[in-house]
């Protein structure tokens, strides 16, 4: 049961839709659709798929229905319309081999709408710009904070930035006026950047 539903997966995965029956004799290498059909039977019976209006529909085969859209503003109804089906797995992670999970302690980046306890989704790349939250290793201490990158015009409005610290040079800065930017000393090192928070109610 498995390698058919790994099958169907594969090919939703490349086309954006489910195949036909002439498509799954083929897929298959059955002879004929009363053989497609007994296997769509099992399928269905196992949750994988359903039958929708005389259309074969994903169901726990490759993620989760996205119905619609929902106001976040002013209240409305949510009409409930198959957009399509997603997998957060492929949408939250799509370079598995370099992604990994955390979960944050601390209240230094609430201000970027990440509270503690929440898990953020972070990616190791090649090169990193500033403006995006990362994680980094600062004199030996793991911190995630915003990436930022001192320019002159931050020395004549930040006095802060004044004492010992060059132009150019980078520096982490929290989301939340009760902490202060942190300059590294002696070692700074980004270890990743931080592509989506996850947060269950």
């Amino acid at each position: 049961m498995e390698n058919y539903r790994e099958s169907l997966t594969r090919f939703y995965e490349k086309h954006h839709r489910m195949p036909s029956f002439s498509e799954l004799m083929k897929l298959w290498s059955y002879k004929t659709k009363s053989a497609v059909n007994y296997r769509l039977e099992q399928l269905i019976d196992a949750g994988i798929v359903r039958k929708e209006g005389g259309h074969l529909i994903p169901d726990r085969m490759a993620g989760v229905p996205l119905l619609g859209l929902v106001e976040a503003g002013f209240p409305s109804p949510a009409e409930e319309e198959l957009l399509d089906v997603m997998s957060f797995d492929d949408y939250l992670t799509p370079n598995k081999e370099s992604t990994y999970i955390l979960k944050v302690k601390g209240d230094s980046m609430i201000d970027a709408g990440i509270q503690e306890g929440d898990m953020v989704i972070v990616e190791r790349r090649a090169t990193y710009k500033p403006g995006q939250i990362v994680v980094a290793s600062v004199d030996n201490e793991y911190t995630m904070k915003y990436l930022r990158r001192s320019t002159s015009f931050d020395k004549t409005q930040d006095r802060s930035l004044t004492t010992g610290k060059k132009e150019g040079e980078y520096y982490l800065e929290p989301a939340n006026n009760k902490y202060q930017p942190i300059y590294p000393k002696e070692s700074f090192r980004i270890e990743a950047v931080v592509t989506a928070v996850v947060r269950k109610y």
